[in-house]
């Protein structure tokens, strides 16, 4: 993990500044922050409903938007942001952003490993998930307008951070898990 940590870092070592920037905001450091996550993705969703381009428009200006960003913010962040500035809590930070993403990719590729070792060990039991968790999607997909339902991944993934720094969560995750553990008691003591 840390040789690939060093190599993410390498690599994305231009980006920094503006990294680091982000990340302050994803894990909503200031509380207007969430509302302005909120706006900005509104506003951005907003111009691509009323401009409705077609697939290949909105793919290629997608593509032409990340290689000028490619290209423009390893130039312009130092200027922007003052790289003279970058002390050893940002560099350790920085550290701690890109071994996260390395961790996350791992998960990925884990995941992806489960799945085709259970397509190897049990067909049947591989096919059945897959096809019912496909056709949920499907159904999903059929029922919410396409944009909106991207609208709405796109704004958890960007709260996401945020709701889990603040331990949002946590709370509810554990509210969940209090209430199912009093349902199977009370399914428990109806079998007695």
């Amino acid at each position: 993990i840390a040789q690939e940590t060093a190599q993410l870092e390498e690599q994305l070592q231009g980006w920094g500044e503006v990294i680091l920037a982000g990340d302050r905001v994803v894990r909503w450091e200031k509380p207007w922050f969430p509302g302005a996550l909120m706006g900005g993705t509104t506003v951005l969703f907003l111009l691509i409903y009323y401009l409705d381009p077609s697939v290949l428009t909105g793919l290629s200006c997608s593509v032409m938007l990340l290689c000028l960003a490619d290209y423009l913010v390893p130039t312009l962040a130092p200027r922007v942001f003052g790289s003279n500035k970058w002390t050893t809590e940002q560099q350790q930070r920085f550290h701690e952003i890109c071994g996260n993403l390395v961790k996350t990719q791992r998960r990925v590729v884990g995941w992806w490993k489960r799945l085709c070792a259970l397509k190897e060990e049990k067909p049947k039991m591989y096919f059945a998930s897959v096809i019912s968790s496909l056709l949920a999607v499907a159904w999903i997909g059929q029922q919410v307008h396409n944009l909106f339902l991207t609208y709405l991944i796109v704004s958890f993934l960007l709260l996401l951070p945020g709701l889990n720094q603040h331990g949002v969560i946590t709370k509810y995750a554990s509210m969940a898990k209090r209430e199912i553990n009093k349902l199977l008691k009370q399914k428990e003591k109806k079998n007695e």
